[in-house]
């Protein structure tokens, strides 16, 4: 796989895991991934990845030939029961997991701080605090993509936040989304979340060393 193609695929994987998190699935993309739009590689990548592959696969399978509408209604109850609650077991947030702040405390300061480091203003559209899953994967998106145009400082960006900020409390986040649902959907993106985070600590090692 040459340059290109290991870029493109860096960010295929972050906006598979944005799209699915940061608010309940649309229609669209419920359709493109029953449709053509799905492309998982035949090579292992890492456990974690192929995992959520597997799981990907189980769910286009389990939802052959149903209108996407339903299937998104479907997702939608879900996500809701999960991740928005009223109480939901699962706060896609860093400052929920980290024992060394409040949750929403000094430490979404911090998370901030990273983002102006790298030059970096997190958009509006996502509706939540900055230390929000979508919010620090749409951070990673722009390092990944200001690296492949040349921002050699870009690696050493993704070095410290994955140090100080995603790699802290992505695995929690993944054992509880995979503890309390068996939607398919957010069991494969929360694999696939890990193992790009495994995947992106091992390449920016081997780019800075």
């Amino acid at each position: 796989m040459d340059d290109a193609a290991v870029y493109d695929a860096r960010l295929e994987l972050v906006d598979f895991v944005i799209e699915v998190f940061w608010d309940v699935p649309d229609e669209t993309f419920v359709a493109n991934l029953l449709g053509d739009g799905l492309q998982l590689p035949d090579a292992k990548v890492n456990t974690s990845l192929d995992e959520g592959f597997d799981l990907l696969r189980t769910f286009v399978a389990n939802n052959d030939g149903r209108d996407p509408a339903a299937v998104r209604d479907e997702l939608a109850q879900e996500y809701t029961r999960v991740f928005v609650g009223p109480r939901p077991p699962v706060l896609a947030h860093e400052t929920y997991y980290r024992d060394d702040t409040d949750f929403i405390g000094e430490g979404l300061a911090q998370v901030e701080a990273s983002y102006a480091a790298a030059g970096w203003k997190p958009p509006e559209e996502y509706g939540e605090e900055n230390d929000f899953i979508a919010v620090e994967l749409a951070f990673l998106r722009y390092l990944v993509e200001r690296q492949f145009h040349g921002a050699e400082e870009a690696f050493g960006y993704e070095r410290v936040f994955l140090d100080e900020h995603l790699a802290t409390w992505h695995e929690a986040f993944v054992d509880d989304v995979l503890n309390e649902t068996e939607e398919p959907l957010f069991r494969a993106a929360a694999l696939v979340f890990a193992g790009f985070v495994e995947f992106e600590d091992e390449l920016v090692a081997q780019m800075i060393s």
